[in-house]
C-alpha cells in the first residue's frame, strides 16, 4: 500500500492550481491591490467583530445582508474580495457563494482577518483608530515585510 499517492499529471495540476487562483487570493495580494478601483473588499462578519477590528477601506456587509444590500455597495464589474475571521471559519466561503449567485466576480481572501492582522497589516477599530501589530514570524518575514511569493 502506497502511503503517499502519486502527484497528478502536469495538465491536471495546471487546471487545478489555475482554478484555485481564480477563486482565492491571499492577504498580501489584497493589501497590494487595495488602491485598485477594480476590487471591493467586503468584511462579512457581524457588527461586534467589525467594531473589534477590520481592514481599513473594507466595506461591512454581513453575509445575511448581501442579497439585499450588495447592489447599492458594489460597483458593476468590480471584483469582490470577501473575508471572515480566519482559516477555521467558512463564513467567507458562504459570502462568496452569495455574491456569485448575484453575478459578481468574487474571490475569497484565504487566511481571513486573522492572517491580515498576523502579517502586521493595518487594522481599524470602530472608533476609527488604525493600528499595526508586529508581524508574526510564522506568517511573514519580519524584516522583509512580505514573503514575495
Amino acid at each position: 500500500m502506497n502511503a503517499f499517492p502519486p502527484a497528478a499529471s502536469t495538465e491536471e495540476a495546471i487546471r487545478h492550481f489555475a482554478a484555485r487562483l481564480s477563486f482565492e487570493t491571499d492577504v498580501s495580494d489584497v493589501a497590494a491591490q487595495m488602491t485598485s478601483h477594480d476590487i471591493v473588499v467586503i468584511d462579512t462578519r457581524n457588527t461586534q467583530s467589525w467594531d473589534q477590528g477590520h481592514i481599513p477601506g473594507a466595506l461591512h456587509l454581513p453575509t445575511a445582508e448581501i442579497a439585499e444590500r450588495a447592489a447599492s455597495l458594489v460597483p458593476t464589474g468590480a471584483t469582490v474580495v470577501v473575508y471572515c475571521w480566519g482559516p477555521g471559519c467558512n463564513g467567507a466561503t458562504k459570502a462568496a457563494l452569495e455574491f456569485a449567485k448575484l453575478g459578481h466576480p468574487v474571490k475569497e481572501m484565504i487566511g481571513g482577518f486573522e492572517y491580515w492582522a498576523r502579517e502586521g497589516l493595518p487594522v481599524e477599530t470602530a472608533p476609527g483608530t488604525v493600528t499595526r501589530r508586529s508581524p508574526d514570524p510564522l506568517t511573514v518575514p519580519v524584516d522583509a515585510g512580505s514573503c514575495a511569493c
